[in-house]
């Protein structure tokens, strides 16, 4: 077993763990923040971020003349070990929930690329005499312009697979929709039959609530391109040369593959979150439409004898310990309930970003949990949603011809041959003598047998709908 090492910062002198690489500020801060649960190595995505901000810094400060070329390798290559990931993620422990405005993640990864460069350049850990923390791996840096910049990027790089998802998703939908083009059902308003539609009508209007989600967030992702990289502690550059910022970003652009740009103002950049509001608002616009549109699917499955009972979804467990034989829709369930916790997310966000006080928002660390936590549960659960539920959903036909024959849903194409109120008394009459309304319209004589069927035939086209086509 190897024996604990003994590290000293302001504080005082503190035990260290002899097998890590971490050093005595991560060692405080996983005493200090033991709170969440959730800790910087249950996020490698952001682990990698940061680590190919080291990486930026280190190349930019070489290329300066601030770094010697021997340190700056072995700082590069104990980066690109971070980024791929290389079975060393138990040496990240900080509690995601932590004070210092993302100090005890910058200082943990700091520690961490340390004494990888370190071993590479043959020393022991720990050796800081050698190969600094603060001093190299941190130089030309502060956690206020490096941890918000990581935050920035690994919301961009899990964008692709957010989108991929809201993509699949649609396609699915759009699927079910051109399937389903021209099978009439009844419409409903405030859960009351209203007008008839096609079922294609009804799964082509879910596919585009998520089309424009794609746009939009495309959109709103654009607003993080913009870094505070360079701009130091408050945003002066204090102890960055002046070509840093412009230096550091080009590295970090080729390193990451997306095209970032330093911000106009530094001191505007570093206290502001704005970006972060507005993109988790639209992850909470995300989940707010998947929630209609699960809502709707529960609806539309209910029963499956007692209820609408138009669709089926595909059963995929048993419903109950208790009912042989009973469904439950539990993916639109697990669906509905990730939406809620985005929701809540979004309102964190929201009171976090709301707190920066003067040069600087010290709750960035609650900002990056929350967000990145809701890019993961969309993620996943559109993932699941479209294949374990969409994919599988079935249209009981005769359940919805014989729902629509019995509504009265197909008075308003009929008002427009007969005029309103002689409408609304035959649909009364239908209502009142659990008639259909073909039925009394028949009996009344207000229309020819050609105007009977134009009116209550079985195609998009007599129900009065203009196109009976998906978009």
């Amino acid at each position: 077993m190897i024996a604990d090492r003994i590290e000293t910062d302001l504080i005082g002198p503190l035990a260290v763990p002899g097998h890590v690489l971490y050093g005595v500020h991560t060692r405080r801060a996983e005493q200090n923040f033991d709170v969440s649960g959730l800790r910087l190595k249950d996020f490698p995505e952001f682990i990698q971020s940061m680590a190919m901000v080291k990486k930026a810094a280190c190349l930019a400060n070489m290329e300066l003349g601030l770094l010697s070329p021997e340190k700056a390798q072995a700082i590069s290559d104990a980066c690109g070990d971070i980024i791929e990931l290389k079975g060393i993620e138990e040496n990240f422990p900080v509690d995601m929930m932590q004070g210092g405005a993302g100090t005890s993640t910058n200082m943990n990864v700091n520690e961490v690329v340390t004494n990888l460069a370190l071993i590479k350049l043959g020393a022991k850990i720990g050796d800081y005499a050698r190969l600094h923390p603060n001093d190299d791996v941190n130089l030309s840096q502060s956690t206020n312009d490096v941890y918000p910049t990581a935050i920035r990027l690994t919301v961009l790089r899990a964008c692709d697979g957010l989108v991929s998802a809201q993509v699949n998703l649609r396609d699915a939908f759009r699927a079910k929709a051109l399937q389903h083009a021209n099978e009439l059902k009844v419409g409903r308003t405030q859960l009351q039959d209203a007008v008839p539609m096609t079922v294609g009508q009804e799964f082509g209007a879910f596919a585009e609530l998520i089309d424009e989600d794609i746009v939009q967030l495309q959109s709103v992702a654009r607003l993080l391109l913009e870094i505070n990289l360079g701009g130091s502690a408050i945003g002066t550059s204090i102890n960055v040369p002046r070509e840093f910022p412009g230096i550091v970003c080009g590295h970090l652009s080729r390193i990451s593959g997306i095209q970032l740009v330093a911000a106009r103002n530094f001191i505007e950049a570093t206290s502001d979150t704005g970006g972060f509001v507005s993109f988790s608002g639209m992850l909470k616009r995300i989940a707010v439409k998947l929630t209609k549109i699960c809502n709707d699917l529960r609806l539309l499955s209910s029963g499956p004898l007692g209820g609408l009972g138009e669709i089926r979804l595909p059963p995929v467990q048993a419903g109950s310990s208790i009912m042989p034989g009973k469904i439950n829709p539990v993916i639109p369930e697990m669906v509905n309930q990730l939406s809620f916790q985005v929701i809540g997310h979004d309102l964190t966000v929201t009171l976090a970003a709301s707190a920066g006080q003067l040069q600087l928002n010290a709750m960035e660390p609650v900002i990056v949990l929350n967000i990145l936590q809701s890019m993961r549960l969309l993620t996943r659960g559109m993932r699941i949603f479209k294949e374990r539920c969409v994919d599988g959903i079935e249209v009981d036909f005769d359940r919805c011809r014989a729902l629509l024959d019995q509504s009265l849903v197909l008075a308003t194409p009929l008002a427009k041959l007969i005029g309103y109120g002689k409408a609304a008394e035959l649909s009364k009459l239908a209502l009142a003598g659990k008639r259909t309304l073909r039925q009394v319209v028949e009996e009344a004589g207000v229309l020819l047998p050609d105007q009977v069927e134009h009116i209550f035939g079985n195609s998009a086209e007599f129900a009065g709908l203009p196109d009976a086509s998906p978009a």
